[in-house]
């Protein structure tokens, strides 16, 4: 007996993706989902759903929007779905009728959300961050095979730190670990600490590989950030602004703050900005020019995260920004004094 890619899809828990159309209208909607089981409705499974649902506010004139219910425990198949507003705001609207397949638990985004576009990106900017890496340490006549093998394992190392801050900070469990989300600061503080070790222990010296890591590390989430924004991650909040981007949170696709290209944006300038200063030949101090594109970068984030739909605490904003602020000038204070 051989299976096919369908069989095989079809043995994964199911889930039924439901998306309800509408304008913004500077209110919540209550929503009503219904679904009827067109297919097996013979085999004693479940032939019927309810669930009521409410679109949070969202600006008015921010206009069209899509919000996505998911549906676990429902037996795979063809579903009619009927999404309806209720209470006192449903203004004669007719109710939206639609068949919807069920789908793997691991498929089941809604609109705007190209959930390949993350690893993909990502790859793409690890891999122009180990080359900008490798020919800034052969400008150097540094050892270029020990460099780059220390930033692979920093990368898997970072990748592991980037799960762990998330569980941490989303209150996961430990099993979530390989499905959750990451974080970019676990992903940093791991890769970063593991990459001055390495640098220490081959020679090659923790501030200079520091350093040569620097502008492709930076170029690299450049590439890779936008990632977040067509995967529905890190979102910025919904706006009626015209320079708002259509885009989702995985559960409402409407125009938002691009957040995640203007941090794209931050990192691109930093990368450049610290390639150029390294062509022309560097700061007096090793790891100098790290510790300002880190500095730099991470207060910048403080300043982006209010125009996240998560923008974290106010507080913790405040003081990591100071800290960058008196690291940043500390270090060009140090580099003044050295040169």
């Amino acid at each position: 007996m051989t299976f096919g890619c369908s069989e095989v899809l079809e043995q994964l828990p199911q889930v039924l993706v439901v998306t309800h159309w509408g304008q913004a209208e500077g209110r919540p909607i209550p929503l009503r989902i219904t679904g009827w089981r067109r297919t097996g409705a013979a085999d004693n499974l479940a032939t019927r759903f309810e669930r009521l649902a409410t679109v949070p506010s969202l600006p008015a004139g921010s206009g069209r929007f899509g919000y996505t219910v998911s549906v676990p425990n429902l037996p795979g198949g063809d579903w009619e779905v009927r999404t309806e507003r209720t209470g006192g705001w449903r203004t004669g609207q007719r109710p939206q009728r639609s068949v919807v397949r069920t789908r793997p638990a691991q498929l089941a985004y809604g609109p705007a959300v190209k959930v390949w576009s993350w690893p993909a990106m990502v790859l793409a900017g690890a891999a122009l961050a180990l080359v900008a890496q490798a020919l800034l340490l052969a400008r150097s006549d540094a050892n270029v095979a020990a460099g780059v093998m220390v930033s692979v394992g920093s990368c898997l190392v970072g990748f592991a730190g980037a799960k762990a801050w998330y569980l941490v900070s989303a209150g996961k469990p430990i099993r979530r670990f390989l499905t959750g989300g990451v974080c970019i600061q676990g992903f940093l503080l791991a890769a970063l600490t593991t990459l001055a070790i390495g640098g220490a222990l081959t020679g090659i010296g923790a501030g200079e590989l520091l350093d040569a890591t620097t502008p492709g590390l930076f170029l690299g989430m450049a590439v890779g950030r936008p990632g977040c924004f067509f995967t529905g991650c890190c979102a910025g909040r919904p706006t009626a602004s015209r320079w708002g981007l259509w885009s989702s949170d995985r559960t409402i696709a409407a125009r938002r703050i691009p957040v995640q290209l203007w941090e794209a944006a931050a990192a691109l300038v930093i990368g450049l900005t610290s390639l150029a200063v390294l062509l022309l030949g560097g700061l007096p101090i090793a790891g100098s020019v790290f510790v300002a594109a880190i500095a730099t970068y991470t207060g910048v984030r403080q300043l982006l995260f209010p125009l996240r739909a998560d923008p974290h605490t106010r507080r913790g904003r405040h003081i990591t920004l100071a800290v960058c602020v008196v690291l940043l000038v500390a270090d060009l204070a140090l580099v003044a004094a050295a040169g």
